[in-house]
């Protein structure tokens, strides 16, 4: 009798994971390319005077302080007149998810062609927010490697792991075609320092000029691939409940005052009045995007992706190398190469998260494993701590918050170029998910870069060392001079122990 009623209850099961594999067919989108850059709108007569006689080159501004990058996304959707083109991995139902959404879908109110896409790993809970988006005539959302199985997630999973596991990761926003925002920033409140909590330490840059036309043809490759999914053949269209309840929540977010002293902050930051006043600086350089082929996640070789063409476009370092990754699993290839670049005299740098720190402890067991061989062969381990005594002005630079987790992806060599984007030397990055950055030639942000690790991060970052004895120390700078701690500092015996654990499992692969 109990097979007999567990029957029933099999052949459900069975349904439903099988409908989990299901995706609808693309037979009925319609392709849709990047408008013609019109230079009579509001960015474009803000960039004609910067941009004589700058043919071929890019103006780049960097974007370390959270309020400024998530005023600079505010400001190009509010300025945009023709198009706005936008691609995440991440977009949180929170703060600044929401008050981003309201601007796309004021844009698309006056008339501007909003596309944006977003990888589905992370967007259920927006579901409505973004049914509601795509019912504008003027805006269109799309999801990018979707799951069918809209609600019990899991089951997708189960059933479709190996296409499910792989994701966009890609981040760019880009306004009328004339300026972009290219880096390691998703959207939500950790990335834009609009929580008391962790504050993720990130970068992006805003670009105009010469690179922005492949930005816009990288964005069109990804649109109309054939993991982009309209979001009416997945979602339900909005109700007029939902718009009311969408209403009530942004009624009650302009009632918060922590919402309201966020936006205060953000309106008054140096940023915003170079802006408005067109008096940004701007370094005008070579500048050359670098992208996965979308259908690396339908299992496309990765060989002519992000990380096969990193080595040979940067060639071989002369002097240092200066690494900023917070999930950073070299494996046995990238710990040869720093290892023998360390051997033959270059100075070599690395940044990540500590243990304390990181949001992805499996991550760290991935790199874990590989720390003696780097440190034995003289390369430098830096890892961020989780917070640190510092005065107001040092939100502004690399390291972020009191409480921060390290999410910037930027390398430099030789303090004369360096990539920014959202590339992690991890083996996910490589081998899996998407990704996309841009390769700049400019020794300012390259020297920045080294100057920061020189003289900042020390107070904000354990370094690691091996005692002739192979045994690890974390170094600490305090206020009464060096500490030295002989197990990772900030943690509990059970977080070791389970990293520890994870280090011994097969799945280096996929973190």
């Amino acid at each position: 009798m109990r097979n007999a009623a567990a029957m029933p209850l099999a052949c459900l099961m069975a349904c439903l994971m099988l409908a989990g594999c299901a995706l609808p067919s693309l037979e009925t989108r319609v392709a849709s390319t990047a408008l013609p850059v019109h230079a009579d709108t509001r960015i474009g007569r803000a960039i004609a005077p910067l941009a004589q006689d700058k043919d071929g080159l890019t103006g780049v501004h960097a974007l370390v302080d959270g309020r400024d990058a998530f005023a600079a996304r505010m400001m190009m959707a509010d300025a945009a007149e023709r198009s706005l083109d936008i691609q995440y991995y991440i977009w949180r139902n929170d703060t600044t998810g929401l008050l981003l959404l309201d601007a796309l879908r004021a844009a698309a109110g006056r008339g501007v062609r909003v596309r944006l896409l977003l990888d589905d790993n992370n967007s259920a809970s927006l579901d409505p927010a973004l049914a509601l988006l795509d019912a504008h005539p003027n805006a269109e959302v799309r999801l990018f490697n979707p799951f069918a199985f809209r609600t019990a997630r899991l089951l997708g999973f189960l059933t479709d792991f190996k296409r499910l596991n792989r994701r966009m990761h890609n981040k760019s926003f880009t306004a009328d075609g004339q300026a972009t925002i290219v880096g390691g920033r998703n959207v939500g409140n950790e990335y834009y320092d609009a929580t008391g909590e962790v504050l993720f330490a990130d970068l992006d840059v805003l670009a105009v000029g010469a690179v922005v036309g492949a930005v816009q043809r990288d964005f069109d490759r990804y649109w109309n691939s054939r993991s982009a999914y309209p979001a009416g053949l997945l979602l339900t269209r909005s109700q007029q409940g939902d718009a009311a309840r969408l209403d009530a929540r942004r009624a009650r977010l302009a009632g918060n005052p922590g919402a309201q002293a966020y936006l205060r902050a953000m309106r008054s930051s140096t940023f915003v009045t170079q802006l408005t006043e067109r008096t940004l600086p701007l370094e005008w350089v070579k500048v050359e995007l670098v992208s996965d082929d979308p259908d690396k996640v339908l299992g496309a070789s990765p060989e002519a992706g992000v990380a096969y063409q990193l080595p040979p476009k940067f060639g071989e370092p002369l002097r240092q190398v200066d690494l900023v990754s917070p999930y950073f699993v070299p494996g046995a290839n990238w710990t040869a190469r720093f290892g023998l670049l360390a051997r033959n005299g270059i100075r070599v740098r690395i940044l990540t998260n500590s243990l304390e720190a990181t949001d992805v402890p499996a991550v760290h067991a991935g790199y874990a494993r590989w720390r003696r061989s780097l440190l034995a062969d003289g390369v430098r381990l830096l890892e961020l701590k989780r917070s640190w005594p510092q005065p107001t002005e040092a939100r502004r630079t690399l390291g972020g918050s009191s409480g921060s987790s390290l999410h910037a992806k930027t390398f430099a060599v030789d303090q004369s170029r360096m990539f920014v984007g959202s590339f992690n030397f991890d083996p996910r990055s490589a081998d899996l998910n998407t990704e996309m950055g841009f390769i700049i030639d400019s020794p300012a942000l390259s020297a920045r870069m080294s100057e920061v690790l020189d003289k900042q991060i020390m107070a904000r970052a354990y370094e690691v060392t091996l005692t002739p004895q192979g045994r690890l120390q974390w170094h600490e700078q305090g206020e009464r001079g060096m500490m030295v701690h002989d197990i990772e500092p900030g943690t509990t015996l059970w977080q070791r122990a389970t990293v520890q654990f994870m280090s011994l499992l097969p799945i280096e692969w996929m973190l």
